[in-house]
Order: structure tokens, then sequence, then C-alpha cells
């Protein structure tokens, strides 16, 4: 007869507090149970991470379990926990059945960063309940003030349960209560209370730690050698007198008629079980708390160490009763010297819940390295350089994050991450992909459709979020073999809708016309315009041609009925434009050009699972990006630089709209860098921080050479490693999750776009004057030449002409380009067709620009760029020295049904978003070509680099 096995006549029963994988299936724990009486096992996030992330014993499970396929971190857990307390609950079965269902139980505790919320609680302790499906599980329940009310309805409906975190005896004595009345209510409605069981666990060295430090203070300060005296012989005695109460309080419960009246059913009494027994301070017994706590009808959980030494030297004798009246003696000693205990043990409840979720944190984040390790490069890599200031600012707010629990915050949908505004309504797209699994096999059977009706051409019209998602599948992807090419138009200049005309062969080419509202003017007047060239095409049959993807009860899906297109798909109304490329707005147009939705949303929840509420911030990859763009641009590394392998380059304008919209507000904003080619760190100021998205099978020492240059010059770097072109997929939700957190860190709400709306009525101005007097309003040039017009506002007149310009454009140039300085990013934005050779002109001129004033370069193409990075350029800080670049269309190309033009529209758009510059205060000028497009691009970037030298 050992001292563990002793206890057992003591009416005491000993539960372990660990468990992992190899002990159970070794024998270990079948060991414990034979040799020393261990009738029971608790288990905590505590040990699962040290098993988990400590040891490699878990590692074939989570391979095993994500060959299955891929899941959350959190399901990851789940499934490995309770694969052990399964087994556990197997060994234990015989002790179950052995004693009638009194004892032979395994906890397993419901995820602590529910504690304050009942309901929660209630629901997952009923599927734990369910997936464990062991008669000998308790689901631990922590005793807060929402636990208690959880710990009653689970009791009601036949669950066990084990209440943690109990420290204070009115605390239990209402745990006591619930259990009561759960019974009550349990055999209320026909259940048998003999199958119901529970137990209180009673926290207790804990309370000594806590109270001893307060003694020691307090007696360090009273003069009086017999009053330090009498304070220090409490040292050691709360937390054990504070069991024994409530053991007393055990003892009037069941007691009382009300029990008497359930164990007359069978119920049974809901033990009190000793927590936190391993002994903190190192003066005191390591067997205090199990040798001085030892009563009937009670249970000591104890770790590994304490259970060692309790075989070795414990004397299992009855103690629990013992001296109650000195513990009552001792706790009012307590309160006399001014300590509250009542305060401590709320505190302990406060700090008690704060620690189970810090352990949470480290295990999840363990299984989450272990998930990405065992993936390896089905994940996309992100390794991120800073410097120390930053990186040791990234560390302090990726604490922050972790301690507020604000990526669980930012998955539920409170506004509270941000400003408190409408946020909320704007988070659809966090479940982007579930929405997608659930439509796919709508997408697939359009595809099918779309495939067997020979259309060799799918055409997407629409702007903004809307066109650079689709975009940027169109040209990471290419054409599938034996599917319509994918193209994409969002522009209103007339050679670029003709261009875009020519390219197709409307009798085979099928439109999607892409508009959230429905009411977008660039959507509208393109889809007049194609779907005017069908019907004089292919007739009557110009509807089938047509897909529609807007949001329910847009004015686009009213056309849409009346004209009979082929197909409505709806979007999500609480998704953003510039959220949406793992919507409808995405998915339609990839189903189109036979891209594998299956594989595409496979990769994508990869990403998603990575960045998931129950991923901690150190370890997920979206927060930790998103903290090193906030944390950057708030000291002064502003301008975010998109690098990319060739066949991910498109990947960058997407990106520059979901950065600059989301953050360009307010005086802040992260401007966006995409397409200036990687140059020496001489060229950059210390505004930059650089993202290289890169394909694996690019890798290149040059390249590498090139980027460590940069990370040893003290830019922040971040690297991501792509295995193939179908993780770009994974990309998408990655920068959204960054974007959505960077917006936090800036303080302020990624989801709004309150400048964009200024432009838009300022052209509806403009083009109501063309309506009413057929022409747009006069405007004066302040100089002239026969190749360009200039034009700017009075303020920024005065101030050029202040500097110098005079009667020809190019000391207007001259003067403009004079204002750049450090910190500042010039911007050139042209209303011009968006083709290979006026980009590559414009290239040249931005090259030119970051070579003499070693600033950065934005190159934006109107109307397009109104729909993404021009709210930061109107929102964002006055850091911005904006080029405005516009031409006479010839010949200009007519808008069906309306009076206006292609070339008159994108005229009213170019002045009226002239204008809102111009209202902010902005350094804007204005140099319009009044010669061919092609020639005067050229004979601009040769005088702006002259007036740069």
């Amino acid at each position: 007869m050992t001292p563990l096995k002793a206890l057992q006549a003591q009416g005491q029963a000993v539960w372990l507090d660990f468990v992992a994988r190899g002990f159970v299936e070794k024998g270990d724990l079948a060991r414990l149970v034979a040799e020393d009486g261990v009738r029971g096992v608790t288990s905590n996030p505590s040990i699962f991470e040290k098993a988990i992330g400590g040891s490699s014993e878990y590692d074939d499970a989570i391979r095993a379990a994500l060959q299955e396929g891929d899941r959350s971190v959190v399901d990851l857990y789940e499934r490995l926990a309770i694969e052990d307390i399964q087994k556990a609950a197997d060994v234990l079965r015989p002790v179950y059945d052995a004693t009638g269902g009194a004892d032979g139980f395994v906890s397993l505790e419901v995820s602590p960063y529910l504690a304050l919320d009942t309901e929660a609680t209630v629901v997952e302790a009923r599927r734990l309940w369910r997936d464990v499906g062991r008669p000998n599980l308790m689901v631990k329940v922590p005793g807060t003030a929402p636990g208690v009310p959880a710990v009653q309805t689970l009791i009601s409906e036949g669950i066990n349960v084990n209440v943690t975190l109990l420290f204070a005896r009115r605390v239990y004595e209402e745990v006591a209560e619930a259990y009561i009345a759960g019974l009550e209510a349990f055999a209320a409605q026909g259940g048998d209370v003999s199958k119901v069981a529970s137990v209180a666990s009673f926290f207790v060295s804990r309370i000594d730690s806590a109270v001893d430090a307060l003694i020691e203070e307090k007696a360090a300060t009273v003069n009086d050698p017999e009053e330090r005296s009498r304070l220090e012989e409490l040292l050691g005695e709360i937390a054990i007198a504070n069991a024994k109460l409530a053991y007393r309080s055990y003892k009037a419960l069941i007691a009382g008629d009300r029990w008497k009246a359930l164990a007359a059913k069978g119920a049974r009494p809901q033990r009190l079980l000793w927590a936190s027994t391993g002994t903190k301070n190192k003066s005191y017994s390591d067997v205090l708390y199990v040798d001085e706590l030892i009563g009937p009808d009670t249970v000591n959980t104890v770790p590994p160490a304490t259970l060692d030494a309790f075989r070795e030297h414990g004397t299992a004798a009855s103690t629990l009763e013992r001296s109650v009246d000195e513990a009552a003696a001792a706790l009012t000693q307590l309160a006399r010297s001014g300590i509250s205990l009542d305060e401590i043990t709320d505190r302990l409840v406060t700090e008690g819940v704060q620690l189970f979720a810090d352990a949470a944190d480290k295990l999840l984040a363990a299984v989450a390295t272990k998930r990405a390790q065992v993936l390896g490069d089905r994940m996309d890599s992100q390794t991120i350089t800073a410097h120390r200031a930053l990186a040791e600012a990234v560390s302090a707010e990726t604490e922050t994050w972790r301690a507020k629990g604000l990526i669980r915050r930012l998955w539920a949908r409170d506004a509270g991450v941000w400003t408190g505004a409408d946020e909320a309504k704007w988070l659809g797209w966090l479940g982007s992909t579930a929405h997608g699994w659930s439509k796919l096999a709508e997408y697939q059977a359009f595809a099918a459709d779309v495939k067997a009706s020979g259309f060799t051409d799918v055409l997407l019209l629409g702007m903004g979020g809307s066109s650079l998602g689709p975009e940027v599948l169109a040209e990471t992807f290419g054409q599938q073999p034996g599917w319509p090419k994918l193209r994409i138009l969002d522009s209103t200049d007339p050679a670029q809708v003709r261009a875009t005309e020519a390219a197709v062969t409307l009798a085979t080419t099928l439109v999607i016309v892409s508009s959230k509202s429905g009411s977008t003017t660039e959507p509208n007047v393109m889809l007049a315009y194609f779907l005017d060239r069908l019907r004089q095409t292919v007739g009557d049959a110009a509807g089938s041609h047509v897909v529609a993807v807007t949001d329910p009860g847009s004015s686009l899906e009213k056309v849409a009925q009346r004209d009979g297109f082929r197909k409505i798909f709806h979007g999500e109304p609480t998704i953003g434009g510039r959220y949406s490329v793992l919507s409808p707005f995405g998915l339609v147009p990839a189903a189109a050009a036979g891209i594998d939705l299956k594989q595409f949303l496979t990769s994508a929840d990869v990403m998603v699972h990575a960045c998931g509420p129950d991923v901690p911030p150190a370890a997920n990859p979206g927060v930790r990006l998103g903290l090193v763009l906030g944390l950057a641009a708030k000291a002064g590394r502003d301008k975010l630089t998109m690098l990319s392998s060739p066949a991910l380059a498109d990947f960058g304008a997407w990106a520059e709209q979901l950065v600059a919209e989301s953050t360009g507000k307010n005086g802040k904003a992260i401007i966006p860098v995409d397409g200036e080619p990687l140059a020496s760190p001489v060229l950059y100021g210390s505004d930059r921080v650089f993202v290289d998205l890169r394909l694996a099978s690019d890798a290149s020492a040059t390249h590498d050479a090139e980027i460590a240059a940069l990370e040893q010059a003290g830019h922040p770097v971040v690297r991501i490693v792509l295995r193939d072109r179908a993780g770009i997929a994974q990309e998408f939700f990655r920068f959204e999750i960054a974007t959505a957190v960077a917006g936090a860190v800036l303080g302020i709400n990624p989801f709004d776009q309150p400048d964009v709306e200024a432009s838009k009525i300022k052209t509806r101005e403009l083009t109501a004057a063309f309506e009413a007097t057929g022409k747009l309003p006069a405007e004066t040039p302040v100089a002239t030449s026969e190749s360009f017009d200039v034009f700017t506002d009075p303020k920024n007149a005065e101030a050029l002409r202040a500097a110098g310009a005079g009667a020809d454009p190019a000391s207007w140039l001259k003067a403009h380009l004079a204002r750049v300085k450090a910190g500042d990013y010039v911007a050139l934005l042209a209303y011009v067709a968006r083709n290979p050779a006026h980009i590559g002109t414009l290239q040249a001129m931005r090259l030119s620009v970051r070579a003499h004033r070693k600033v950065a370069t934005c190159v934006g193409f109107g109307p397009r760029f109104l729909h993404s990075t021009g709210q930061a350029y109107k929102g964002g800080p006055d850091t911005g020295v904006v080029l405005q670049i516009t031409a006479d269309d010839h010949p200009d190309l007519a808008i069906p049904g309306q009076s206006a033009s292609f070339g008159i529209v994108k005229a009213a758009q170019a002045r009226g978003d002239f204008g809102v510059l111009s209202e902010r205060g902005r350094r804007a000028l204005r140099i319009h070509i009044k010669t061919d497009v092609t020639a005067g691009l050229a004979a601009l970037a040769a005088a702006v680099d002259h007036a740069l030298s």
C-alpha cells in the first residue's frame, strides 16, 4: 500500500495534472493507475503546448491530419487533443466502470478565450462532449461570473463539468448552487442524475503566493515585533485555511434538504478538487498541499513532480477537517491586518483567465509552427528583415495584439479594433473562401457552360476591385488550354476601348460586367458600348453574351433582368470592392477563364487558416506583415515598394488599390509603389519598405544579392516566396489581413474611401455642364506651346511663378519638380491609353525622377487609378507631387444612348480629380498634350529629364 493508494482509504482520489500522447500510448498512465491508484487526468493548454511544441511526438499525427486535407490551427489542435483525451479516457474507463461512474475521469477544457462568454462556452462544451464521445469526460469550464450559468446549463443537459479557476469560497458556493440547480432541471426533464458528475477545482498554492507577498510587504512596515510576528505566522497558512472553510461549506450544502432530495435519486456530490497543488515556495514542504487537504469526497490533482514526491514521503492521514476553527481565525486575522482575501481572489481569477489565455496562445502558436513545417512549400513563405528600432516596435506591438486578443476580435468583426465606426459592416471578406466553397458547384457549372458554348474570349468590364483582381488572375495564370482568353477593360479612353474591341471576336465573346453598386460610371458606359456592338453583331442573342456580377438589388441587376443576360451572380454586400477578389467578383471571371477553382480555393484556404483568429500574432503571417507595414509607416517608412517575379508582376496593381485606398485618409497613408524597377540602395531614401514577391523557380544569386544590399542598407524587407503561380491566391488573403491590421495600427478605418466620392461629384458637375451646353466649361492655361498646355490652380500658379515659372511649359515643369523634397513621392497620372508604348515612356519618366530626386515614384493611368491609388493621393499626407497628363482624343468614341462621348467622360474625370487635388492644397500640375499622344508623351519625357537636370 503506497501513500498514494492509501489516499483512497481516506476518501480522496488522486488525479494527474498531465497528459501527452506518448505518456498514454507507452503505458505510463496505465502503470500509474495500476500501481499508484491514479483515478483521473486533467489537461490544460500549457500541458499540451509543452508536449506539442517541445517534442516531435505529435509530428506524425499532424502530418497525417494534414494529408487528409488542410485545416485551421484550432481544428488541428482539437483533433490532437481529442484523440489524446479519448485514449486517456479509455485507459481510465475500467476505473469509471469499477466505481460505478464515481471516478475515472479525464478533463478537457473549453477555450479560455471564452471565459467571459456564457453562450459561447456552452456551445463549445456541448461540441467537445459530443466529439470526445466518452462518458468519463469532464468538460472544464472556468468559474467566472459568465461561467457559472454555463455550468448550470451544461449540468442540466447531463454533461459532466470540471469547474476550474475557483479561489473564493463565495464563488465556490455559487458553483455548488449551479450544480444543484442543474441537476434539479435535469431530473425534471427525466434525466438520470446518477450519470452526471462534477468537480469544483479550488486553487490553492496561487493564493499563498499572492497573500505571502502582501504579508511580507506589510510586515516590513510594522515596527511592533509582536504584531510583525503575528503577521508572519500567517505565511503559508491562508490557502489551506481557505480550502478547509470551502470544505466546511461543502459539508453544509450536502446536509441540506435540496441535496438530500437529489441524493435520493442517485445524484453524486460535486467533489471539491484541490488544484494548483504544486508547491511554489521552496521553503515549504513539496507535499504541503496534499498532506494538509486529505478528506472524504475530494480530489487532489497533482503535477507529476508532486505525485512522485507524495509517493516517496507523503502521509495519508485525514487532515482536511482538522483545525477548522484555527483556519477561520487565520482568515479573520488576515482581514484585520488590512489584507482583503476577496480582492486577492478576484484578482487571481482575472489573472488566471489571462494566464490560461496566454498558455493557449503559446499552444496555438506551437501548433501553427508545426503546421507550417509540415505544409512546407505548400504555404507561401515569408521572412521579414527590419532594423533594430522597427523590429523592437513590431515585437512590442505583436505582444499588445496578443495580450488584447486583437486578431480574435478582428475575426469577431469588432469595430473597436479600428475606429469603432462602421468597420463591422465590411468584413464579409473574412468568409470569402467558405462562401466560395459553398458555390463551387455553381461556378463549375457556369465554367462548363462557357466552354461548351464555344466562347473564344471573356471580356470583363469593371473598375477598381472589380477589375484589378481579375486582371491579376488573367496575367498570372495566362490563357488556359482549351479555354477562352480573359481580358480586362477598365478605361474610358477611346483608344483603349477600340484596342480592346479589336483584340476580341465579338461573335464569340462573353462579356462580364462587374460592378457592386451597378451605378459606377465606367462599367455602365463600357456596357452600353459593348452591348450595342453585340446587338450589331449577334442581334437578339446579345443578352446571352453578357453576365453580370453585382450586389443584390443593384441597378445593374435590373438591367441584366431587363436585357436577358446569360447569368447574374450576386456579390456579398458586406465585402468592399478592393477586398472582393476571393468573392464572386474574382471567382466568376476565374471560372469563365478555366482556372481550377477547387485548386484556387484550396490554396487560398492555406493562408486563411494561417491567418485565422486562433493563430497568435507572432505566428500569424498576415498580422506580422500588417504590423510591419503599419509601424514602418508611423516611423516615416510609408512608401511600400512592391517587387516581384515577372509572372507575378500584376499583383502589385491589385495591392496598390488595396493598400492605398484602405490606408490613404485622414492625412495618413501607406503609399504603394508598384512597377518601379529595383535599383541600388543609394537611390532610395529612408522612407521605404520593400516587399519582394517571388516564385521559387525564379530564385537567383543576383537577385538575392540585390535584396541583401537593401537589407544591409537598413531598409525593411519582406521576402515572400511562392512554390507556383497558384500561390497567388494565398497572397490575396495575406495582404487583405495585413492591410486591415495596418489600418488598425494607423488608427484609421481601412474599409471606407471618403475622398473617392469627391472626384465623382466634380466629374458629375462637369458632365452635367456638358449635357446642358454641349461642351465642357472653358479653362485657361497658365502656359502654352505648340505641344503642350499647362494648367494649375491659382495657389499652385502663384507658388510656381515665384519659383521661376514663366511663359513656356518647360519652366513650369522645372519649377514644379524643384518642389520635390526628401520623403515626397512623385505621381505621374496619365489619362491616356494604357498600352506597352505608353507604359514604357512613363517608366522612363519615373526613372529619371528617381535618379535625380531619389524619391519614390508612382505611375497611374486614368481613370483607372481613381478607383485605386487616387484615394491616397487626395486623402493621405501632403507628400505627393502630382503631374497629371491629359490629351485630346482623336478620334473620339460615342457612347450609345448618351450625348457625352468616352473622351468627354474621361476629360471630365481628369478635371474633376485635378479639382479635388487643388482643393486639398496638393502640389499638382497638369500637362495637356496637344499633339499625337505617343509623340507627345515622348516629348514630355524629354522635357521632364531636362527639367530635372
